[in-house]
């Protein structure tokens, strides 16, 4: 299993130049990149060159998704594989089930259109997609139910931190799950500078178990590290893929 990075960990730990040079001195092959890396594909490209590792996935903002040349022109230029939206701001949408089901046939439209240029396309999720809606649903459920063609990139600790077990959204929606974020929480009170995030293997989450779920349950290709917000991004990296490489 290759573990890939969420170069949004290291946002904070510039020069991205001397941070992919220890992804690799660490064994990682594979990062996800972010939005605010795209503003020079080509030389974010070359970087990764430079240092062997490959962008198989990345996140693109509904803003840039509604650009399908940018999108294109990006995607193609890094090498990106399969597409995912990361984010929406959930103050648009409350739990209105209607708001919640125009966004997701409006993803359901990204789907179709990046899946006829040869590109996989799928939510990431936070913990906001598994709060109630006025009917008693989710988000999760409406975008899912609402785009067949949708892919889902299960960030398994924001599943959590949503009030539900991944386990049973894995049992439920395993065949859309291509990718998952590999991502810990801190026990309770602690690494509040890190915004109660910890590094894989050193949270609560129970991953030398859950890890053998996703391989069982889903038709996750690509695991991607993640912190949100490290203290030291080297160190989450170096843990992280420590703990990758001792599960079975």
């Amino acid at each position: 299993m290759d573990l890939s990075f969420q170069l949004y960990s290291a946002r904070n730990f510039p020069p991205l130049d001397d941070f992919l040079g220890k992804l690799a001195a660490l064994g990682y092959t594979q990062v996800e990149g972010f939005g605010g890396l795209y503003s020079d594909p080509a030389a974010f490209a070359e970087l990764l060159r430079k240092h062997g590792l490959t962008m198989p996935t990345g996140h693109f903002g509904p803003d840039l998704l509604k650009d399908k040349a940018a999108t294109l022109k990006i995607a193609e230029t890094i090498g990106v594989k399969t597409i995912f939206a990361p984010h929406i701001n959930r103050e648009l949408f409350g739990n209105s089930d209607a708001k919640w089901t125009e966004f997701a046939e409006t993803l359901a439209g990204f789907a179709q259109t990046y899946k006829a240029e040869g590109y996989g396309f799928g939510w990431h999720n936070h913990h906001f997609e598994f709060w109630k809606t006025e009917d008693g649903s989710t988000p999760m459920e409406i975008i899912l139910n609402t785009g067949a063609d949708l892919e889902w990139e299960m960030d398994v600790a924001w599943v959590a931190k949503g009030g539900e077990d991944p386990r049973s959204w894995m049992d439920r929606y395993g065949d859309r799950i291509t990718a998952v974020h590999v991502k810990d929480i801190a026990p309770e009170g602690e690494n509040a500078d890190e915004d109660g995030w910890a590094d894989v293997g050193y949270g609560i989450m129970d991953w030398n178990n859950l890890i053998n779920d996703v391989k069982a349950k889903t038709k996750a290709k690509y695991f991607v590290a993640e912190h949100d917000n490290p203290s030291d991004a080297e160190r989450f990296a170096r843990r992280s893929i420590e703990t990758a490489k001792a599960w079975k």
